[in-house]
């Protein structure tokens, strides 16, 4: 057949012209190129090979018919060209180093997670890093750990900066995830760490954004007015979300803490009753020196934990739920920030549900946290009491060697506490 740019442009993928007077000479077309190949019959075993000559159109039909008469020469003299073509091709391999895989970014960060995070966070903790990095690494994930342009690492961030907080985040566990990769020799020396020299002072909150503007949690703090306020309005909500809002109060202890009760952590001993929270279960569970965290029972947190510890489960958790597959464990610390945001006068998460509406704007749970330390700071409690109270480890020498309980001290503390919460309830 004929062979001209128009035939040879008009070959759908599949497709193939055999050359007149070239016998075995096709062009061959696949998807993406035109394949000059000679197909013959191997003078060594008898078998059908073929072999690529060039693609058209930088190799000519004028070309190809050179390159066929030379392969078809040699075929004639007993060698077989797909063959030799083979065999020059395993040599020059042979005669390269070894291939070194590349370490990506995505590497970097499982490593960093299976070799720090899960073994040093807690679970939920865990994942949660890896959802930072599986949700905002994108493309950079593939990219070579130890040439990551700085540039790269900006564009990351700037594309965040709208969240600080989540950008603040993945800043810094990335950065310690390089230092983890760096001391592992997982790179090299010169390999420069940009996510701790990056945005470092431009990724700041201006705290939650309300009808009235901007709001900075980080320094709320509820007044006597609105802490009596909330206390008389706690029945609005579920009995479950009530109770561990009492206790917030009533402790100071964290969420993550009070959703874990368990009755066998609850004790009554000479001096009253106690919560003993093991050490695996507190926040201080990675230091050395921790301890277990015992808090002393009050007023409302005493009636809340006798009333749930008559109804608890076999399992013992004083604030349970239901899992999807029917278990019962207890309940998520992050139900009751959800259970406060959807009683707050600017949620409009499902406006065809009625439901009251708090009367105490610009809080979290945590905040009530906050606002136990100020409150016993305010009447006088001493500072290594307060602190000990929220569960806080003494900083530097003084947390290795002052080693007392505070055990009375904190009874103490958390009765007046009670007596002060009453109080202000009733005004």
């Amino acid at each position: 057949m004929k062979i001209d740019a128009r035939t040879a442009k008009s070959l759908l993928p599949g497709q193939r012209l055999i050359v007149d007077g070239c016998p075995g000479l096709r062009l061959v077309a696949t998807r993406t190129h035109r394949t000059w190949t000679y197909r013959y019959k191997s003078p060594i075993d008898g078998r059908m090979r073929q072999v690529a000559l060039g693609h058209w159109p930088a190799m000519s039909l004028a070309a190809a018919a050179g390159e066929w008469e030379r392969l078809r020469g040699e075929r004639e003299a007993g060698v077989d060209p797909a063959l030799v073509k083979r065999t020059a091709r395993a040599q020059r391999q042979s005669k390269q180093p070894a291939r070194v895989d590349i370490y990506t970014v995505e590497h970097l960060v499982s490593d960093y997670l299976q070799g720090h995070i899960r073994q040093r966070r807690k679970a939920k903790g865990a994942a949660e890093i890896a959802r930072l990095f599986s949700r905002h690494l994108g493309t950079i994930a593939l990219q070579t750990a130890s040439a990551l342009p700085r540039a790269a690492a900006f564009e990351l961030l700037e594309k965040l900066s709208s969240t600080p907080v989540q950008a603040n985040m993945l800043r810094r566990e990335l950065a310690a995830a390089w230092d983890y990769a760096a001391d592992a020799g997982r790179l090299p020396d010169s390999a420069v760490n940009w996510w701790r020299l990056v945005m470092r002072t431009r990724l700041r909150s201006k705290g939650t954004l309300t009808k009235q503007g901007h709001q900075d949690r980080a320094a709320r703090v509820l007044s006597e007015a609105e802490i009596g306020a909330l206390i008389n309005w706690l029945p609005n909500f579920s009995p479950l979300i009530a109770d561990i809002l009492t206790m917030y109060l009533w402790t100071g202890t964290r969420g993550a803490e009070i959703v874990a009760m368990q009755a066998a952590e609850i004790t009554q001993e000479n001096d009253g009753w106690w919560w003993t929270i093991p050490k695996v279960k507190t926040k201080n569970a990675r230091h050395k020196n921790a301890t277990a965290q015992r808090v002393p029972l009050a007023g409302r947190a005493l009636d809340v934990v006798q009333r749930r510890m008559r109804t608890a489960p076999p399992s013992g958790w004083l604030f349970p739920a239901s899992t999807k597959d029917g278990r019962i464990t207890h309940s998520d610390q992050k139900v009751v920030g959800v259970a406060v945001w959807f009683h707050m006068p600017g949620c409009q998460l499902r406006p065809q549900e009625q439901r009251p509406r708090l009367p105490v704007v610009g809080w979290t749970p945590h905040i009530l946290r906050r606002t136990v330390r100020t409150l016993l700071a305010s009447m006088g409690c001493p500072a290594d009491v307060a602190e000990s109270v929220l569960g806080h480890m003494r900083p530097g020498v003084e947390g290795i060697y002052n080693l007392h309980s505070y055990d009375a001290e904190r009874r103490h503390w958390l009765q007046r506490l009670s007596d002060k919460l009453e109080q202000v309830a009733k005004t």
